[in-house]
């Protein structure tokens, strides 16, 4: 499936464009802060729609919040491989052990 790195090309070329004709352009205008609190909203929306809505909503709440990361990546200039990587460096570790790892 090629969704995602084709997602990330198209934010990365409209992150170029004039904030009147793109959204993604428009956040990246509006800065990091926005970004960050809309990728919060949409976090929340998801989790709402988890235990509340309709399947369709979850589905559109999920896609919306996935989006709404990859924008931000882009803004702090992290690949999707990055997050992917590390990801893989994950697989097959219990997902106690990685949490306990992180607080030492």
């Amino acid at each position: 499936m090629d969704t995602l790195p084709r997602l990330e090309a198209i934010i990365a070329e409209r992150r170029k464009a004039d904030p009147q004709a793109s959204y993604v352009a428009q956040l990246h205008a509006r800065g990091l802060p926005v970004m960050a609190r809309k990728v919060g909203e949409e976090a929340v929306e998801t989790a709402i729609a988890a235990l509340a809505g309709e399947r369709e909503e979850l589905v559109g709440e999920a896609a919306d919040l996935v989006f709404h990361l990859m924008v931000l990546l882009s803004a702090r200039d992290i690949p999707l491989e990055e997050v992917l990587t590390e990801l893989d460096r994950r697989e097959g570790v219990s997902g106690l052990d990685e949490k306990a790892s992180r607080s030492e």
